[in-house]
């Protein structure tokens, strides 16, 4: 690195700010995907988007082994083996199953009961954003670290599209991997961070229950079982209450419960659907074994036969302490001390939490409310939108993290 490379580091002014033209077409990007979303493993159209851009600009991305998702390397050849540790940036992708309900809007989806509820599509515009004006500081020799993005498919769909990612090689030779995730409680142009968890654990539970059936007249020669999974549905969670620190958060909530076809026939049949929340990684470690547990017992206490289906979700994303520092020194460098924010550990899951079991991160809470605004659109709600200023905050956030990451190992 040049002498004049370094300065330029370490000086008031860090390269990598956007322009109003790249902001233009980055704000148009944003909203072609937002007019076409795609879901989980499905995303060919997003992904063929991203990577006809990135090829644009002289850099060469990679498809991900199952068609949909890319990793695209700057300041290396691919294959390459860096001399320092990498920094990644990861986006997600994918869409929900939703309806676009907001009204008025030119960009709207266009995909019936599809939409970018959650953000996804700000998350895509900022890494490519990024991975823009880095080629071009690698161009000019202003880039002093490779840097890795990562468009990652499927963030929706448990337990997440991260795995797959992990599993091809996205993370070989990262040192560290840092995201951001659009938050509609805090302002465009600020972030919100929090060192150690940030969201919590989410698993997916289904339970059927079983036994004879027979007529309302006589439930004594029966399994009640609208009674048992009426029990079920208001014991365990209670009983769960029971088993755990309460400070860990662990937490059941039912969204599905079905049972019968007649007023006077007891049913055979039960089911109930919830999630499974929890706050600390440890706890969330011993969840499914505790859950199984307190379902065995109020289901027998009813004569009623439980099969539990416990589908593994992600653990929390805990923030490493010198990422979050990174973060919250690349958004002051940018946009002053005040543009940073304290934010709470939110209930929410999100697949980001497996980079984090593998290589040290950080996620920022991106705000993307407009100034002003009363109303809270929130996330997974077909109302969702963002203020498009977030992106350039995003990139410039990111930017930053570039080079001052890369200061900081070299004066390691």
């Amino acid at each position: 690195m040049s002498l004049e490379s370094e300065a330029g580091l370490a000086g008031d002014v860090l390269p990598g700010a956007l322009s109003e033209a790249l902001h233009a077409e980055l704000v148009a990007f944003r909203r072609d995907l937002h007019m076409h979303p795609e879901l989980g493993n499905q995303e060919f159209r997003t992904t063929a988007a991203i990577k006809e851009r990135l090829e644009q600009a002289g850099l060469r991305p990679r498809v991900l082994g199952k068609g949909t998702g890319l990793v695209c390397d700057i300041g290396i050849t691919e294959g390459e083996r860096s001399a320092v540790p990498l920094l990644a940036l990861r986006a997600d992708i994918d869409a929900l199953p939703i309806p676009d309900t907001k009204t008025d809007c030119p960009y709207r989806s266009t995909v019936p009961d599809r939409a970018h509820a959650c953000g996804h599509d700000v998350h895509t515009t900022v890494v490519l954003g990024t991975g823009l004006v880095l080629a071009e500081m690698h161009a000019n020799g202003l880039l002093p670290r490779p840097v890795r993005l990562i468009f990652q498919p499927a963030e929706e769909v448990l337990p997440g599209g991260a795995m797959d990612a992990i599993e091809d090689g996205v993370l070989a030779g990262v040192g560290r991997i840092l995201a951001v995730h659009c938050d509609p409680r805090v302002d465009a142009g600020r972030v919100g961070l929090r060192h150690g968890a940030i969201t919590s654990a989410c698993d997916r539970l289904e339970i059927a229950l079983d036994g004879p059936g027979g007529h309302t007249a006589r439930p004594h020669l029966t399994t009640d079982l609208v009674t048992a999974a009426a029990r079920v549905a208001l014991d365990v969670p209670a009983v769960i209450a029971r088993r755990v620190d309460t400070r860990v958060g662990l937490a059941l909530t039912w969204g599905r419960i079905e049972s019968g076809h007649a007023p006077n026939v007891i049913p055979q049949h039960a089911e109930l659907s919830g999630t499974v929340r929890c706050l600390d990684l440890e706890a969330w470690r011993l969840a499914p074994d505790i859950v199984h547990a307190a379902i065995d017992e109020v289901a027998t206490l009813h004569r009623a036969k439980s099969e539990i289906t416990y589908l593994r979700g992600v653990p929390p994303v805990v923030n490493d302490r010198e990422s979050t520092e990174l973060l919250r020194r690349a958004m002051s460098a940018r946009r002053g001390r005040d543009s940073v924010e304290s934010t709470e550990q939110s209930l929410g899951g999100e697949d980001f939490s497996w980079y984090l079991e593998n290589v040290p991160g950080a996620m920022a809470r991106l705000g993307v409310r407009r100034p002003g605004e009363r109303t809270v659109r929130d996330l997974h709600q077909g109302d969702f939108d963002a203020d498009e200023h977030a992106i350039t905050v995003g990139v410039e956030l990111f930017t930053a993290a570039a080079c001052l990451d890369t200061m900081s190992a070299m004066e390691v």
